[in-house]
């Protein structure tokens, strides 16, 4: 695992300006990934434990997106130059290195987790650990949203992705190593972004019971 994600943190070390450049305007053209950004939000505040971690944050701005949406939102990433970006860019906001195999959080303390589009590079075989990890770091209730490229194939696809390879999955396929980790899923979102990778933007829900 060390391997890849070396390789992956110092890809994304090498574009924290140009990529934090392309996500400034925080889903403004993307609406469906802003509406399930806002559900989910909804869904925390609900639970009255507003304390949310935005796993793989980059340079933030989904971040400060859940702070203003009523969170208590911290931000989490591999990359030195990602979470130096984002304490710059959000000073009031908390944001921290971290493998998301090992997440410096206590057992069962957040009400919710943000992982959009923050497991791509993980390959197939490794995910079940990243996903169990989240679940240890939810309460009882917490609801967790993952948006992730989506295949109409029966299994994960690897492609070659601008700054590292990355992997496309089925939703159900993700859907069920959810259920795997413990988790209830009770809600996704499927679209076409009209983009030339041929590939869904998908959102999934679940809960922890």
């Amino acid at each position: 695992m060390a391997n890849h994600q070396d390789e992956t943190r110092a890809a994304y070390d090498g574009v924290v300006e140009l990529y934090a450049s392309l996500f400034a305007d925080r889903l403004e053209t993307q609406p469906f990934a802003r509406a399930m950004i806002g559900t989910f939000a909804e869904l925390v505040r609900a639970t009255g434990n507003l304390r949310a971690a935005d796993v793989g944050c980059g340079p933030g701005h989904l971040t400060a997106m859940l702070h203003e949406l009523g969170l208590d939102a911290f931000g989490l990433d591999l990359s030195h130059g990602m979470v130096d970006h984002a304490r710059r860019a959000h000073p009031a906001l908390r944001f921290q290195e971290a493998r998301m195999e090992s997440l410096p959080i206590e057992d069962g303390v957040l009400g919710g987790v943000l992982a959009h589009y923050s497991m791509i590079h993980t390959p197939p075989e490794e995910l079940p650990e990243l996903l169990a990890e989240q679940v240890r770091v939810l309460a009882p209730g917490g609801v967790l949203l993952v948006s992730f490229f989506g295949t109409d194939g029966p299994e994960p696809v690897k492609f070659d992705h601008k700054v590292a390879p990355a992997y496309s999955w089925p939703a159900d396929h993700l859907a069920k190593l959810l259920t795997d980790a413990g988790l209830v899923p009770f809600a996704r979102l499927l679209h076409d972004p009209a983009s030339e990778r041929g590939f869904l933007d998908a959102h999934l829900l679940a809960r922890r019971p």
